[in-house]
């Protein structure tokens, strides 16, 4: 088979001379959308009605709700699903947990969507309530649910819709260490990506149904493995890994679509900043003969749709007071990217680390560990609201300070590294000590000259730590921290504590001092 990929006019032209027989779908995707529910700024935080009045925000509900008609009106055949991690967030998560999210979408019109790793970052239960308002099916294949009661008689590994006349294969795919990034219980465990999408395809095409599409959880790199290592899969959408695709942006990680043999593979960076949308040709045998599209960028020439925002605005208002509270100022903005603080040293990073140690320093712990994958945003200058704190850190993790030998420091510190060419969340932020790493070395021999304190690390000497109770648990690969001694992971809120270290530096100037060397 020979397929095109192609855009513009070209596309268009080959597309008036279909055969009756083809059949065309237009996939509109989002992704990580995180509880993005009100516009937000071009740093992925918040951005105030001043602002997008003024035409400086991106995305919020409202804009999509737009979008979405304007993209259905040019189609003759269409569905909306999403790549997971809705969950998570903002205030609006924390506060309302999966409730507004499955009205939204409900609201929307979603076909489907796959469980993102902070789907289960408040266990089966919230989980199940969210699937129990929804809809629509939410997918997961990659999974074992069958001893969780919650989910076991609930979660499908896919499903089929019918679009069209045609029948459409959906199969949803989690990332294969969601037990170390999230909280789903004792009682799920998870599997390769590969094995189990192959497994449902096999099934999906037994059944006569050769339209099939992964709804991917898992990453754009696991995704590019999934394309190549399975048959009989047309289109991934994914998510995960934040990963912005586009044909006329230089600031694009790859084409969209980008194609791994013949399976087109599409993803919408993240906070509803896009809709992603897809235009498939299928012929009889339900080979693509054609993919072609381009993420829509939600800013200020797409207008919001005036119910929506109504109803986020009534949403939002027992928020109001802890979110608009004004708790410090910054000089500068606060690099809290995510391609910042889960590769290199980053000014957030720093902060939080120094406002860990800095409030248990007197307890005897001389070094700080964040994951720089609790980082969720940056914060620009001006006024710092709690919101905007929130925003950054809204896991609602706490200090967790216990003891460790610096083996095990070293070893914490080479698991951070370990998955640094995938921009994993493990990446460790610090404070109190600094090391350097090489990442053209073997995960686990990349880290070296590791100090505490300008010293370098005695491996046999006792530590005191600070982390978050995430961290300390074993979440993002940390296991050799669960073993701890003197452990006590129920300090005060990280948030907080960000905060008030802020508050005390009258107006914070972001610094980068070198305790982070890549090599």
């Amino acid at each position: 088979m020979i397929a095109r990929f192609m855009t513009g006019a070209a596309a268009l032209a080959v597309t008036a001379g279909m055969a009756a027989a083809d059949y065309s779908l237009t996939i509109l995707h989002t992704n990580d959308f995180h509880a993005r529910f009100e516009p937000i700024s071009k740093y992925d935080s918040g951005c105030g009605e001043e602002s997008n009045a003024e035409g400086k925000c991106f995305g919020g509900s409202a804009r999509l709700v737009t979008a979405l008609a304007d993209a259905r009106a040019r189609s003759n055949n269409s569905i909306l699903v999403d790549g997971g991690d809705q969950f998570q967030g903002t205030l609006f998560y924390t506060y309302y947990k999966g409730k507004l999210a499955a009205e939204m979408m409900n609201n929307m019109g979603y076909d489907a969507m796959t469980v993102g790793n902070h789907e289960f970052d408040d266990g089966p239960e919230v989980l199940r309530g969210f699937m129990d308002s929804v809809d629509f099916p939410v997918l997961m294949s990659n999974a074992d649910v069958s001893k969780e009661e919650l989910l076991a008689d609930s979660l499908m590994k896919s499903t089929v819709i019918e679009r069209g006349g045609e029948k459409l294969g959906l199969i949803g795919l989690t990332p294969q260490d969601t037990d170390e990034l999230a909280s789903p219980g004792p009682n799920v465990t998870f599997s390769d990506p590969v094995a189990a999408v192959q497994g449902e395809v096999d099934k999906l095409t037994e059944m006569g149904v050769n339209k099939i599409i992964v709804l991917s959880h898992s990453g754009y790199r696991v995704d590019q493995r999934v394309a190549a290592e399975t048959t009989g899969v047309d289109v991934i959408v994914g998510g995960h890994s934040n990963t912005y695709l586009s044909n006329t942006s230089d600031k694009a990680q790859g084409p969209y679509p980008t194609m791994v043999g013949e399976t087109a593979i599409v993803q919408a960076y993240a906070y509803g900043k896009f809709l992603g949308e897809l235009n498939v040709t299928f012929n009889d045998a339900g080979e693509i003969t054609e993919a072609m599209g381009e993420p829509i960028i939600m800013d200020a020439a797409i207008s919001e749709h005036a119910d929506t925002k109504a109803r986020i605005k009534e949403a939002a208002a027992p928020l109001e007071e802890i979110r608009n509270r004004v708790v410090a100022e910054t000089a500068e903005p606060i690099d809290g990217e995510r391609g910042s603080c889960r590769a290199q040293e980053c000014a957030m990073g720093n902060l939080i680390a120094d406002a860990m140690l800095d409030r248990v320093k007197d307890q005897g712990v001389e070094i700080a560990i964040q994951n720089g994958g609790g980082i969720r945003a940056s914060i620009d200058q001006g006024e710092v609201t709690m919101g905007e704190v929130l925003t950054v850190l809204p896991f609602q993790n706490t200090l967790s300070t216990f003891e460790v030998k610096g083996a095990t420091v070293v070893e914490a510190l080479e698991n951070g590294v370990s998955q640094h060419e995938e921009g994993a969340g493990r990446f460790p932020q610090v404070a109190g000590l600094t090391y350097a790493f090489d990442a053209a070395q073997p995960a686990g021999s990349r880290v070296s000259d590791v100090m505490v304190g300008g010293a370098a690390i005695d491996l046999e000497k006792v530590y005191g730590v600070v982390s978050n109770n995430y961290v300390r648990n074993g979440g993002d690969g940390y296991k050799m921290f669960r073993s701890a001694m003197n452990a006590y992971d129920f300090g005060p809120d990280l948030a907080d504590v960000t905060a008030e270290f802020m508050a005390a530096q009258g107006a914070f100037k972001p610094y980068l001092d070198g305790r982070i060397v890549a090599k």
